[in-house]
């Protein structure tokens, strides 16, 4: 009996389901024209359920596709990685069964193609489609739709589906982010009604933070392409660059006002590419019109959606000599199962599903239309005959104790050639990327050249080059991403052929690591400037040892040691005389770093090894803010530098439970960019308590926007304060006489769109332990500090407003506002710190170069 009730209930409450869908469902159909397998499930017949009538979570997507290739020898089924919740990443392969049977080879010869352009000949050989949906985990109805493209393709028994697999290879990725999907299917699940609910102001269309657009980490992976930070990304590229598609799309959803978004965008673009990429983004996007155009599908182009920035979905595949494109479908987390738009329509799951479907299957059709002519785009576009500009090579010094191994393990899982010289030599035209300035500079044996003389070359450049050029400077996202600038490497390039013997670099470069001296008797040291050094730091932390931090730095022997370098003191650690030589040797090891051990605590400059000047440093107790008003993407990235990098673990701490919290348990609290720092979810007594927590040891740290509410203006927290603009104009702003169809473009000239400005960094403070003297600082918006001579101003942009620019777009007002201003300050306030880093020290974990700002305010400040 009971059974019978579920049974009934069930059905009730799909035939309710089924009477608010039914018209949607009526009105969008899939192609029921088309002929179909029978042995060949479709997504309903596998689910029990019509796509759009609710959503379909990760292991039902991937078991459907998994099926798919059981039944027919048309596809494969793939896995490439896992994510961090340990999900699995799959792909599959679609063709017809002629080419499955033939596919090592048909993918070798592509692979020719992608790599020896000049002497491979396009023939008879199938174009190559990627399709990739659910980036971001709360646009959802692109895994939906990626299952009903897979069925048209592998099911249909029509002439035209048939000559698309005879002259395609189409592969499928239809869940790019699947912890993030979840996320928000699970929460939407939990939070949807029996009857539909189309009112956006509803709780099922109002996620909760940080919402399900992210990975775990809070990451935007449709910004991680290049960069391969996450899993997600790394074993993609790794099976993008065995295959290297002639055309690819990356599915996406926008706000639910929004009509469809088809190629092509809008400006900037990156004028690296070839001429005939915008011939071939109308192409495509035309050949989706005219599937809109039939089924009345409202659509937009041109106006928005630039793909400038080179770690999209839309534009990584463009610089690998592809066409990258972008599609946006109206919907995204508000979008529910169904939503009233601004203008009375409902918008359906089933029609957002509809429409992806329909450019996935235009996007094929003209993809084999135009076979030929887009391999002979992507020869031309891997051939040097596309080459822009005059550059020869970019050289980097091998430093093993910046982020320049990073860099080119980097560019080898991109399939980049890397030489290595054998020899010394001299470059007489060689640009710094400073100033800009050619010089003839001198390189060691051991540096690294990447000559743009090569496959790769839109990328190289892409990527290397100083400064793209910007026609527009109203932007999407950021304005620079130069990789010189964004890991702060001393680098150069040159437009003259580097005539020197190299050898090529095949395998990943490794960190110097190991233990010298490894039954040293008095003490043993870690540089600080190693790259890997506060993952050392945290690893001897937990191996419960005393650790000191060096104020002053010293030598012995010929070898200096930065300030900030860990001293570990054999005298100060006799709970661990049995295990301390074997855990160095394991510390080495674990962190990738070099450890020096000493018989003598006199050294012959700097301090002695057991000075005063050794501060001890005590493994705090750190608070990460969370959950709103504070921005989940610099929230992740700050979690994952100290739980990924650094392996130190926080505690993140929402901000509705600050009223809380016991301050008292904590020695560093850390807060992310925000929308007004603590003061929504903090009263008054709360704030005056924070300040009294810091003047009793506390070290309070603002990062962006954060840093700003710390100033004396804002939260009242420090005693400094932020920087007035410059207005050199006097009475009426001139922008006030702006014309209304120029207010958008007119505002973003105004913001400082993610641009690299150059900083002078006073290193002898904690705070800048282990850097340079100077680093490019990433700005986006336009608050400096004050410099006043009772803080720190640990870090400043240089003094020339002409000049304090290094790549990217700045209006001249905000580069004379930030010139000789600070962005990295620290307060002491009784016998704690106010530390204020208005720019982002980590942004996307690539642009790294400040990144040890943040780490030493957490780890080393305390004890200083």
């Amino acid at each position: 009996m009971k059974k019978l009730s579920l049974l009934v209930l069930a059905f009730f409450i799909s035939s309710t389901l089924s009477a608010q869908t039914q018209e949607a469902i009526d009105r969008f159909q899939f192609d029921v024209d088309v002929n179909y397998d029978s042995s060949i499930p479709s997504p309903k017949d596998f689910l029990g359920y019509e796509l759009g009538e609710e959503y379909t979570l990760h292991y039902q997507v991937m078991d459907y596709f998994e099926e798919l290739a059981r039944v027919s020898d048309k596809i494969t089924f793939h896995e490439y990685g896992k994510t961090y919740e340990n999900r699995a990443l799959n792909y599959v392969v679609i063709t017809s069964s002629a080419n499955q049977r033939n596919i090592e080879a048909i993918q070798e010869a592509n692979f020719q193609l992608a790599n020896n352009p000049g002497s491979t000949q396009v023939e008879e050989q199938p174009v190559i489609v990627w399709m990739s949906y659910n980036v971001h985990g709360n646009e959802p109805s692109g895994s939906e739709s990626a299952m009903q493209t897979a069925y048209r393709l592998v099911a249909g028994l029509d002439s035209e589906t048939t000559g698309w697999l005879e002259n395609s290879v189409v592969i499928i990725d239809p869940m790019l982010n699947p912890d993030g999907r979840e996320r928000y299917v699970n929460w939407y699940k939990s939070s949807q009604a029996n009857i539909l609910n189309v009112n956006p102001e509803d709780l099922e269309h109002d996620e909760i933070w940080p919402g399900g657009r992210t990975n775990h980490y809070w990451f935007d992976l449709n910004r991680d392409w290049v960069w391969l930070i996450h899993p997600e990304s790394q074993g993609r590229i790794a099976v993008y660059q065995e295959w290297m598609p002639q055309v690819h799309i990356d599915f996406h959803e926008q706000g639910f006002n929004n009509n469809y978004f088809t190629m092509p965008g809008t400006t900037p673009r990156n004028h690296e590419l070839p001429e005939a990429y915008e011939y071939w983004a109308d192409v495509f996007g035309r050949g989706a019109i005219e599937e809109f155009d039939r089924a009345q599908v409202n659509f937009e182009t041109r106006e928005r959606f630039d793909f400038f920035y080179p770690g999209y979905g839309s534009s990584y595949p463009s610089i690998m000599g592809g066409i990258g494109m972008l599609a946006e479908q109206g919907g995204h987390s508000r979008g529910g199962r169904a939503v009233e738009t601004d203008d009375g329509y409902v918008l359906t799951l089933r029609q957002r599903v509809f429409d992806h479907y329909k450019n996935g299957v235009s996007i094929v059709k003209t993809s084999v239309e135009n076979r030929a002519a887009l391999l002979n785009y992507f020869k031309d576009a891997r051939s040097q005959s596309s080459q822009k500009g005059n550059t020869q090579a970019y050289i980097l010094p091998n430093n093993a104790d910046d982020y320049t191994y990073d860099v080119i393990n980097l560019m080898l899982k991109h399939n980049v050639q890397v030489e290595q010289a054998t020899e010394d030599f001299t470059v007489r035209n060689a640009f710094d990327y400073w100033d800009g300035n050619s010089s003839t500079r001198n390189f060691t044996v051991g540096d690294f050249i990447i000559k743009t003389d090569q496959p790769g070359h839109l990328f190289i450049n892409t990527l290397f080059r100083r400064q793209l050029e910007i026609r527009d400077s109203v932007m999407y996202d950021m304005s620079t991403w130069s990789i010189p600038l964004a890991y702060n490497l001393d680098a150069a390039w040159t437009t003259s052929n580097v005539g020197v013997s190299t050898e090529m670099v095949t395998e990943s470069m490794m960190h110097p690591l190991g233990v010298e001296n490894n039954d040293a008797t008095y003490a043993y040291t870690i540089d600080w400037a190693q790259r890997h050094a506060p993952k050392a730091l945290a690893k001897l932390w937990d191996y419960g040892y005393n650790v000191r931090s060096s104020e002053k730095g010293f030598v012995k022997d010929g070898i200096e040691f930065s300030k900030g370098s860990l001293v570990i003191l054999i005298g100060r650690n006799l709970h661990k005389t049995g295990a301390i030589h074997r855990d160095m040797q394991a510390i080495a090891e674990y962190a990738n770093v070099e450890i020096m051990g000493f018989d003598t605590g006199r050294m012959d400059e700097g301090s002695d090894l057991g000075s005063p000047s050794m501060e001890p440093v005590h493994e705090p107790k750190v608070a990460l803010m969370v959950d709103s008003p504070f921005n989940s993407y610099t929230a992740g990235q700050l979690w994952f530098l100290f739980d990924q990098w650094t392996e130190f673990g926080i505690s993140r701490i929402r901000s509705s439970d600050f009223d809380n919290i016991d301050l008292n348990s904590y020695d560093v609290i850390l807060m992310p960019g925000s929308w007004g720092g603590l003061s929504s979810v903090a009263s008054e007594d709360e704030i005056e308590g924070l300040k009294d927590w810091v003047r009793n040891g506390g070290v309070l740290i603002g990062t962006e926007s954060s840093g700003s509410w710390l100033t004396e203006e804002r939260g009242g927290i420090a005693n400094v304060k932020l920087a007035e603009t410059d207005d050199e104009e006097e009475g009426i702003d001139p922008a006030a006489y702006t014309r209304y169809e120029d207010r958008e473009d007119t505002v973003g000239l105004r913001r400082i769109p993610g641009s690299a400005f150059k900083g002078i960094v006073d290193n002898s403070h904690p705070l800048a332990f282990g850097m340079p003297d100077r680093i490019y600082s990433l700005k986006f918006g336009s608050d400096t500090i004050t410099p006043i001579e009772g803080a720190h101003n640990v870090g400043y942009y240089v003094k020339n407003a002409e000049d304090v620019l290094a790549s990217g777009y700045a209006s001249a007002q905000n580069k004379r506002h930030a010139a000789g201003n600070a962005f990295a300050v620290v307060d002491e306030m009784g016998q704690g710190k106010v530390v204020m880093l208005l720019d982002n020290t980590q942004y996307r974990l690539f642009w790294v170069g400040p990144a040890r700002f943040v780490q030493n305010a957490v780890m080393l400040l305390p004890g200083f």
